[in-house]
């Protein structure tokens, strides 16, 4: 799991609303998932977590309201897709001297189902293959974490 937090807040920020991720990543499996989750980290190092989501690979491209939706696809390993992570919303007030936390982590089962890696069906399948994760945030590929605030 790798996770991003802010310093300490110098005033209450409060957030209200959708929260996303934009995440660049690369994967050494043919399919995987990417989670993330917003987390109000207090002083005392208690964490709380807010809202999270998660994204299979093969279903980036996936509109799954439209009428005729796309078909999977599996990535290609090693190459670099952006990812669009739908954390749904929140309300919550971060407090003077609390931490905004962002943990990116790729998966959590028992809450989703678990990704074999593998392209196959859990269900059809046992076989699982471990995943190398490489998740980039520099100029060319710019990581984000995006939530509306309330002044």
């Amino acid at each position: 799991m790798l996770c991003y937090s802010t310093p300490p807040l110098d005033e209450d920020l409060s957030v209200i609303g959708p929260v996303t991720v934009r995440l660049y990543a690369a994967s050494s499996a043919v399919d995987t998932d990417f989670v993330a989750r917003l987390v109000d980290v207090f002083p005392d190092g208690r964490a709380y977590n807010l809202t999270d989501g998660i994204i299979r690979a093969s279903c980036r491209e996936v509109d799954f309201a439209a009428p005729e939706a796309t078909l999977p696809s599996p990535i290609e390993p090693g190459r670099v897709y952006a990812y669009d992570i739908d954390l749904w919303g929140t309300a919550n007030t971060f407090k003077r001297g609390h931490r905004i936390r962002l943990e990116i982590t790729s998966s959590n089962f028992p809450r989703w189902d678990r990704n074999l890696n593998t392209g196959e069906s859990s269900v059809n399948s046992a076989r699982m293959s471990v995943a190398h994760q490489t998740i980039l945030h520099d100029a060319d590929h710019p990581s984000s974490l995006r939530l509306w605030t309330v002044e």
